[in-house]
């Protein structure tokens, strides 16, 4: 007569192989292939751009066409891949939907590593150190220093909707009244045409709509960032697919041709 213990030991075996069909594989793009495998077979990578986010990503009106660093990045991705580019439209506050929803391979366009995003997906090395800043117009850029002399009543914070940039006002901003402007392209013109008086966002960012906006709008200590963040790649989660987007990005910006593709819009 068998002993409850080895009933229970021959009940764990004959079990173990039904439990070990019912734990959920490593999410891949074709059955029993991976995404990187799909990319290739179906010739085309599918990148999520918003198109308005200068100097990264923007959606040119006369053109009709993407431009930007991450869009010139995206096509040497895709270079290398040996497929062809599709740009797929997105936005801030659609991007985390269209993103696990499956609508494209990967989100190039200033997107910021953050651990909400980690959840869903991954992130390539980081290219870009950066971090939030403000910018306003130098004639008031000494009063717009600090969170404490932004979050003052009189004060006219203006953010992006559904990005970093409107999360960081919300967790700093309690008093100051908060802006919601969906035109991420035009949103600068509002601080420069004295309707707003200040908006943070990624130093990268203030910089070059500082050079846009000469002499009217500045940037506040963008060497100095009120906190730390990366700028990466936000991939499908599929790790053939990050290692070969690591080691292209690695040869990129370590061969200059990422350096070359910043300068072309930074100067």
């Amino acid at each position: 007569m068998l002993s409850r213990a080895r009933i229970l030991v021959l009940a764990l075996l004959l079990l173990a192989p039904a439990a070990l069909a019912q734990t959920p594989a490593a999410p891949t793009g074709t059955p029993g292939g991976t995404l990187l495998d799909e990319i290739i077979a179906r010739g085309v990578l599918r990148v999520g751009s918003t198109g308005d986010y200068k100097p990264f990503t923007f959606l040119n009106p006369a053109t009709k066409e993407f431009e930007g660093i991450d869009i010139d990045m995206a096509a040497s991705l895709a270079k290398a891949l040996g497929v062809k580019l599709e740009i797929v439209k997105t936005t801030w506050p659609n991007l985390m939907a269209d993103f696990t929803a499956g609508k494209f391979d990967a989100a190039m366009g200033g997107v910021s590593v953050s651990l909400e995003r980690q959840k869903k997906g991954l992130f390539t090395i980081p290219y870009m150190v950066d971090g939030k800043t403000p910018i306003a117009r130098c004639a008031d850029k000494e009063k717009y220093a600090s969170i404490a002399g932004i979050d003052q009543a009189a004060t006219r914070v203006i953010v992006n909707p559904g990005g970093t940039n409107e999360k960081f006002a919300r967790d700093n901003f309690k008093t100051a009244p908060i802006t919601v402007y969906n035109d991420n392209v035009t949103i600068f013109d509002q601080i420069a045409g004295d309707k707003a008086d200040v908006m943070v966002t990624d130093a990268s960012e203030t910089l070059l709509q500082q050079k846009l906006h000469q002499g009217v709008l500045c940037s506040l200590h963008p060497e100095k960032p009120f906190n730390f963040s990366e700028k990466a790649y936000w991939l499908a989660r599929d790790y053939a697919f990050k290692a070969f987007a690591d080691q292209w990005l690695h040869i990129a910006i370590e061969s200059k041709e990422y350096q070359g593709i910043s300068d072309k819009w930074l100067r």
